[in-house]
């Protein structure tokens, strides 16, 4: 019996790098590995690098083809010798707030959604690039390049030879390259930064990046929600809630969407398509910390939030626990409302942390609908998604099918489909994954009024900065 076709993807997420192998011809994946990342919000570059390789991701034994997802936004200042200058910013550090802001202003958030399909962050490169001129402007002297980390671990395994490339759904998180056709707008690059740079070349989804030396096809790569969306196997109609350091919420969608709040991007696929998405900086972490204040395992915190009151007995758990991105509010904290005698109980504690996600969810999800997106189904993923109470209260608060497949690398996936689809040139038909679904309980009318009370708390604690 012939050995099948090997090909490999690799995702460089914020906390760790996976490196599986899969079979080319059917999907299904046949080696896994993965090594931690530093934590912290800006980091060395070479450690990513030292996981990238010790993991495999250089050797590529026994596989024709690689391609490389990573978290998307987090930016990388090359100079003169192609090294680091600085630390890479990643997307959940604050520092350039004041210079979205600024960016904000100069432009007006209108001309920013209409003219790039989204409006600056701190998360976006656009903004850190504008802060690293303002603030450090003798070591912003010295960068002659700016790449995303898929960017750059692909031009590094190709053995940085020639320019570094890019693919459209990275290029479009930057915030100077508009996924409607006007591709890099370098007229923004100069204002945010003061010059020109030079940027990644923006490559199709089923392009070559290279050939690395030892033979090995090397595909365009993506960013990790583009990536987990193809690995997936999503279809029209699908929002995808990824719950891991942060929280997004995706779709796959030929719409390209405008939206003035600034709470929906237009971001682009892996495929051809659009990824409209929502980001949040909170995600699985509202639960972790919330099971370590109350001394519990993630799965006894889960048991205890499905024991008492659906409504959590009227507490209010408002999940913005490192600032937040998505309504923007950089220096907020959490907030915890509505103790009294009968509702101060681990069950109802541990519920309110469930709610206050599953409400981020919720509003996500409406932004989506707002700007124009028919949403039919959920799918969550990520290690948020193991939380039955969680699964269940999303279908509650959406009144939506809620589903979740088995756990699986999917970024990784979409990584290695997408190094297929580079190693063989058409687009490979693997089977999407399998979902297991629960559906909104018939009488829920708790619902309402606990998003009302997430709504009201925060204009009440946050009023004008909640846009």
């Amino acid at each position: 019996m012939p050995r099948p076709l090997l090909v490999a993807g690799v995702d460089s997420s914020t906390q760790s790098c996976k490196y599986i192998t899969v079979n080319a011809a059917t999907g299904e994946i046949r080696t896994s590995t993965a090594l931690p990342h530093p934590d912290g919000t800006a980091v060395d570059p070479k450690a990513w690098w030292d996981a990238f390789t010790g993991v495999g991701a250089t050797a590529l034994g026994g596989v024709k083809a690689v391609s490389v997802s990573a978290q998307q936004h987090s930016t990388i200042f090359l100079g003169a010798n192609e090294e680091p200058v600085n630390e890479a910013i990643l997307w959940n550090d604050q520092r350039a707030t004041s210079s979205a802001l600024e960016l904000r202003r100069e432009f007006g958030p209108d001309w920013w959604a209409r003219e790039l399909g989204m409006i600056p962050t701190a998360a976006h490169p656009v903004s850190k690039l504008r802060w690293l001129a303002r603030t450090a402007p003798e070591t912003a002297d010295r960068v002659q390049r700016v790449v995303i980390p898929h960017d750059w671990l692909t031009w590094r395994l190709l053995g940085a030879q020639g320019d570094p490339t890019t693919d459209r759904s990275d290029a479009s998180g930057t915030g100077y390259w508009a996924s409607t056709g006007a591709g890099y707008r370098t007229d923004i690059l100069e204002a945010a930064f003061g010059r020109q740079l030079s940027v990644p070349r923006v490559l199709g989804p089923g392009e070559r990046a290279g050939v690395t030396s030892g033979g090995v096809v090397v595909g365009a790569g993506c960013g990790d929600n583009a990536a987990s969306a193809f690995g997936l196997g999503t279809v029209q109609g699908e929002a995808v809630v990824s719950i891991g350091t942060s929280m997004t919420v995706s779709m796959v969608d030929t719409l390209h969407v405008v939206d003035v709040t600034g709470h929906v991007a237009d971001m682009a696929d892996a495929a051809g398509a659009q990824l409209p998405i929502v980001a949040t900086l909170n995600g699985a972490r509202i639960l972790n910390s919330a099971a370590h204040m109350l001394s519990l395992s993630l799965g006894e915190l889960d048991e205890l939030a499905s024991q008492g009151p659906p409504d959590a007995q009227g507490l209010c758990f408002l999940p913005y626990l490192d600032g937040e991105r998505t309504p923007l509010l950089p220096a907020s904290q959490g907030a915890l409302i509505g103790l009294t005698r009968f509702s101060m109980t681990p069950q109802n504690l541990a519920r309110a942390a469930i709610l206050g996600l599953a409400c981020a969810i919720a509003d996500a999800i409406d932004d989506l609908s707002r700007a124009g997106l028919v949403i039919e189904i959920v799918t969550l993923v990520g290690g948020g998604s193991r939380s039955a109470a969680l699964r269940q209260a999303v279908a509650d608060l959406t009144g939506r099918t809620v589903g979740w497949p088995e756990s699986r690398e999917y970024a990784a996936l979409g990584a290695a489909r997408q190094a297929a689809w580079a190693l063989t040139g058409e687009l490979p038909d693997w089977p999407p994954a399998k979902r297991q679904a629960v559906d909104p309980a018939e009488r829920a009318e708790w619902t309402t009024e606990v998003r009302e009370r997430h709504r009201n708390t925060a204009a009440v604690l946050y009023g004008a900065e909640l846009t």
